[in-house]
């Protein structure tokens, strides 16, 4: 019987071992997508205890709390940070076979040191042994993405943001970590939010054009996909909770546009049509300028309406989507790639049951020279486990090339997730060595070791074309 998370967790073969320790292990971090505040990191934040730095922000761990019965007051509401702590260790037992309980022990061992089993008998040992090394100077922001050898990640910013913090990043000479921004237009394709209309105010504000039609709408992003670009951004992101597809005329995208900057409602129809339209236009941005587009797939959001009133966005209420998306999706791809402007794409679903629908879906618009120019993006949020990622890794392989594949993002707000990092490279090497034992590969240890490093670093590096 194997000891919990001991040095061979989730390798199940010599050459599972041998993979992970000899390729994966020590190499780099390229976090291409997460949340983490550029703010927090140019500041070099400091945390005051492990409920700030463990379950701020954290609605994986908010979910299960409320799961497990603990109160409001204890997850989002105004209980003290020690009390939050205690209710989230208390938690941990009821998380057996949901990857957190995995997650949470690895990330007190890999982080602090710390070794003990979580429950509210340990709670107080953990809290005081974690907060005290919180207070040394490597636990700051940007000494924990240093200790997670983190060679560059990309944040996920606004198409309004100044970046100014960015800008600070950049000039501290010392940190050596790239930070890269990502932008996320998301607030200009969602045409039927009421965000709409002040978030076109911002960007005409920021762009300094007047944004009176939908052609000055276009300059006016196009000026931000620029700006973006000279400030080192080379991707883009999208939250794709539908996949739409529905072609129009110039003159119709002018009625829509103009029809939502007065106040007035739209059809479904006219809204897919200027979400069709926009995103389109951007891909074009995007394609002249070399940049990478990321299309995240099939959430279902804010599905609790009492509790959005209460708490926003973001705060665990979201789901699975089952909208059907391959005729779509494949029509949209192809209106891009019609003019040879559809650019470099990773797309990611959150329904595991259209694994096999991205992974051929890609295959449709490979080509121009590029190396796996469309790509089948990691196990994304609910499937971001060992299932998950396997399921990902393995359709990817069935219908495409794995080893062209770019990797693992941690997709999270915490500066100590970079162990999911870990995580996957350990499923990885895992799957790939079952492979070799069982002889449906070979068991060449150099063409399998170059294939493990490429996927954990190397064709991220070479595919984004950042110098890192």
């Amino acid at each position: 019987m194997k000891k919990f998370l001991d040095k061979n967790f989730l390798l199940h073969t010599d050459t599972a071992v041998e993979l992970y320790y000899n390729y994966a292990k020590d190499m780099p971090i390229f976090d291409f997508h997460c949340h983490l505040s550029p703010e927090a990191i140019a500041n070099d934040k400091s945390f005051k205890n492990i409920t700030e730095i463990w379950l701020g922000g954290d609605h994986y761990k908010w979910r299960v709390m409320r799961s497990n019965g603990v109160d409001e007051e204890y997850i989002t509401g105004n209980a003290s940070d020690y009390d939050k702590f205690k209710a989230w260790a208390k938690t941990v037992p009821y998380c057996i076979g949901n990857p957190l309980y995995q997650w949470s022990h690895l990330e007190l061992k890999r982080f602090f040191n710390i070794d003990l089993i979580i429950n509210g008998d340990t709670a107080d040992e953990i809290w005081e042994r974690a907060n005290a090394l919180l207070k040394e100077k490597d636990f700051t922001a940007k000494g924990l993405i240093k200790r997670s050898n983190v060679r560059a990640l990309c944040t996920t910013d606004d198409a309004t943001d100044t970046l100014e913090f960015h800008k600070k990043i950049r000039e501290d000479k010392e940190f050596g970590v790239r930070v890269f921004p990502a932008l996320r237009p998301d607030k200009g394709i969602n045409i039927e939010n009421d965000t709409f209309v002040p978030w076109t105010k911002s960007l005409s504000d920021i762009s300094g054009i007047n944004i009176d039609s939908y052609d000055a709408f276009i300059k006016a992003l196009d000026k931000r996909v620029e700006y973006f670009h000279k400030e080192g951004c080379r991707l883009s992101d999208h939250g794709i909770d539908r996949i739409f597809y529905e072609p129009s005329s110039d003159k119709e995208i002018e009625e829509i546009f103009l029809k939502a900057i007065e106040g007035m409602a739209l059809t479904d129809k006219e809204i897919d049509k200027y979400k069709t339209k926009t995103l389109i236009n951007l891909a074009k941005m995007y394609n002249k300028r070399g940049w990478v587009m990321q299309l995240h797939i099939g959430a279902l959001r804010n599905t609790n309406s009492r509790m959005l009133d209460i708490l926003g966005p973001d705060t665990g209420y979201d789901s699975i989507n089952d909208g059907n998306i391959a005729e779509s999706l494949a029509k949209l791809l192809n209106e891009m790639d019609k003019s040879k402007e559809l650019p470099k794409t990773i797309l990611y679903c959150l329904n595991p049951s259209d694994n096999y629908i991205l992974g051929t879906i890609i295959g449709n618009f490979q080509g121009g020279g590029i190396p796996g120019k469309l790509q089948f993006g990691s196990g994304w949020w609910f499937n971001d486990q060992k299932n998950g990622m396997q399921e990902q890794m393995t359709a990817l392989a069935n219908l495409g090339l794995l080893r062209r594949f770019v990797g693992m993002v941690t997709d999270s707000r915490s500066f100590i997730s970079y162990t999911r990092h870990e995580y996957f490279r350990r499923v990885l090497c895992d799957l790939v060595g079952s492979w070799a034992e069982d002889g449906e590969i070979p068991r060449d240890m150099e063409l399998l070791g170059t294939m493990i490093k490429e996927i954990c670093f190397y064709n991220a590096r070479d595919y984004f074309g950042v110098e890192i």
